[in-house]
């Protein structure tokens, strides 16, 4: 087994509904061009706010993936 390095990336994912459902399209908009996705981690959460009312939900997510290639 060889040692292996990962990336860390910060992404911000949106969604009209709900949290989950934008960290979800976050990680899933990563996958379509990042291979080796590892581990999401949730490190903020925040709202849209429009006229008062909540516009979207918003999800920070810490993304690693592994680093390198060719194995």
């Amino acid at each position: 087994m060889s040692d292996s390095v990962y990336k860390v990336i910060e992404l911000v994912g949106s969604s009209e509904t709900s949290w989950e459902e934008a960290a979800r399209n976050a990680v899933e908009r990563a996958g379509q061009t990042l291979r080796d996705l590892r581990v999401a981690e949730v490190s903020k959460l925040d709202m849209k706010i429009e006229n008062g009312k909540i516009a979207a939900f918003r999800t920070r997510v810490n993304l690693s993936f592994k680093y390198g290639g060719g194995e």
